[in-house]
């Protein structure tokens, strides 16, 4: 099975914003990862009505905010299988991503995790990110769509 998600880039100016997560989502509730850094990113619910819908979501679970505007859709998904340990926990063998970039003009100081998957949000410039994103194809794909 493959999990349909949706992730964001999110800038504010020259700095991008990446969180990190500490747990993860399992068929048995949430479970503690060895942690990574990552954009915003989640699946895409029954619920959901659009993508959009999903990702507007997504943010305000991980970010605690609503001020945030969709600049661009990529065409190009980040495309994943997932580790074999995870697989079984979750209940997929891969994820598609559709990735948004998103502009958020709030306070960062605002800036307040509700899911308890997040412990930590930072924004750094493209140097930083590229060195701090933990998952290879998020570094592609930034590094293709945003050097």
């Amino acid at each position: 099975m493959i999990r349909k998600a949706v992730g964001a880039i999110v800038f504010q100016n020259d700095r991008f914003l990446i969180v990190y997560k500490g747990k993860i989502n399992t068929l048995n509730g949430k479970e503690m990862i060895s942690g990574e850094w990552d954009f915003i990113k989640g699946g895409v619910e029954v619920s959901d009505q659009s993508e959009e819908h999903s990702l507007f979501r997504e943010l305000k679970e991980e970010t605690g905010s609503t001020h945030y505007k969709v600049i661009k859709q990529f065409d190009e998904k980040i495309v994943f299988e997932f580790p074999a340990e995870i697989k079984s926990k979750i209940g997929y063998e891969s994820q598609e991503t559709t990735m948004f970039l998103v502009e958020y003009f709030g306070e960062i100081d605002g800036l307040n995790p509700l899911d308890s998957e997040i412990s930590e949000l930072q924004f750094l410039n493209k140097e930083e990110i590229y060195r701090q994103l933990t998952h290879l194809e998020t570094k592609e794909f930034f590094k293709k769509h945003l050097s």
